[in-house]
């Protein structure tokens, strides 16, 4: 892969990858230091673990396949859930058992790509919005935002965050993110900006397995029709069995105008961790 297929995402003064290796990476959330499980940190970190440790206040210890337990290893009293800024926004962060912390930092590229993009008015659909970072950042610019994903708890979470960001008016929908996205097409609804974050894999409300190598030309069908002349689709996949020529052989036939690259980061000890791939694209 070239570097003309790879964006490189960045940090910011309230997070940063500090360094990764052995399947973990060290990050910074604020005053906070965390060591967590990272697959794609497959090569040797730059810094040993034991510098790792004397850095860290939490670490994720795996209890499961999918999930574990967050230990505290300083002296530092982390509390039970923090906040922390990125521009005029806030974004409030709590240890979970799946390792995830209430946003995906990486994701930063693409906020920055809605500020250039959103215009006040600007209709918005943020589909598996999880705690819906990219949804205060559309509603920060004006935007008229959708906001939908399955789990009622984060949603809440999302809540919480407009609200931390002195925010209001978004529209909260509890419901499975494809099915909903269908149903505003048969409504003939229109966006100016369609944003998808779907999990690799996943199990639905009725025991139905969710794998994205499955779903993904259904979702970039939908998002085309979804969206207004001009419109921008924003999705990013991180499964490996999804490849960059996969995406582009949905997209080809829908969208003449994209670009497809993978997402990367490079740690401050001067690693670089991959993040999945990105696909931004307008529709003509």
């Amino acid at each position: 892969m070239s570097d003309d297929n790879k964006l490189f995402t960045t940090g910011w003064k309230d997070y940063e990858l500090i360094d990764a290796g052995g399947n973990k990476k060290l990050e910074r959330w604020g005053d906070v230091i965390t060591i967590r499980p990272e697959r794609q940190a497959y090569f040797r970190s730059e810094l040993p673990f034991d510098q790792w440790e004397n850095k860290a206040d939490l670490v994720f210890e795996e209890t499961g396949k999918k999930s574990g337990k967050w230990k505290s290893i300083s002296s530092k009293n982390v509390k039970d859930s923090w906040s922390i800024k990125y521009n005029e926004l806030t974004f409030l962060l709590e240890p979970t058992k799946f390792k995830h912390l209430g946003i995906f930092p990486e994701q930063r590229t693409n906020w920055d790509y809605l500020k250039q993009h959103i215009s006040e008015g600007d209709k918005m659909l943020n589909l598996f919005a999880y705690t819906g970072a990219a949804s205060i950042v559309g509603k920060a610019c004006g935007a008229d935002v959708t906001h939908v994903d399955s789990v009622k708890q984060l949603i809440t979470w999302a809540r919480k965050n407009m609200e931390a960001s002195e925010l209001d008016g978004i529209r909260w929908v509890h419901e499975d993110a494809l099915k909903f996205a269908e149903r505003e097409v048969k409504r003939g609804n229109k966006y100016k900006v369609v944003v998808m974050d779907p999990p690799a894999w996943g199990i639905g409300a009725k025991k139905e397995k969710w794998k994205i190598e499955d779903q993904l030309p259904k979702l970039i069908s939908v998002a085309h029709r979804l969206l207004e002349n001009r419109g921008i689709l924003i999705l990013n996949t991180y499964s490996p069995k999804v490849d960059l020529k996969t995406i582009a052989g949905h997209v080809n036939p829908l969208f003449e105008q994209f670009s497809l690259q993978e997402l990367w980061m490079k740690t401050k000890t001067g690693k670089y961790m991959f993040y999945g791939h990105l696909l931004r694209a307008r529709r003509k």
